[in-house]
């Protein structure tokens, strides 16, 4: 089975456009609201990541 790159190229970037039409730039409620998820979503894995290292750290596990 050959592979058509320019069919397949043109095909994404078809997609691209319409991906690009349809989407719209966020109001700013919207983009606080993002903003505030995923900074919350930030600290709850360093959270979760410093909790593991404590964990192997005092269990004597961890080579450090």
């Amino acid at each position: 089975m050959q592979l058509n790159i320019g069919s397949m190229l043109r095909s994404f970037v078809d997609s691209s456009k319409r991906v690009l039409i349809i989407a719209k730039k966020p109001t700013w409620d919207e983009f606080q609201v993002m903003a505030k998820v995923t900074g919350i979503g930030i600290i709850i894995i360093g959270v979760i990541a410093y909790a593991v290292y404590l964990i192997f750290a005092f269990s004597g596990i961890g080579g450090a």
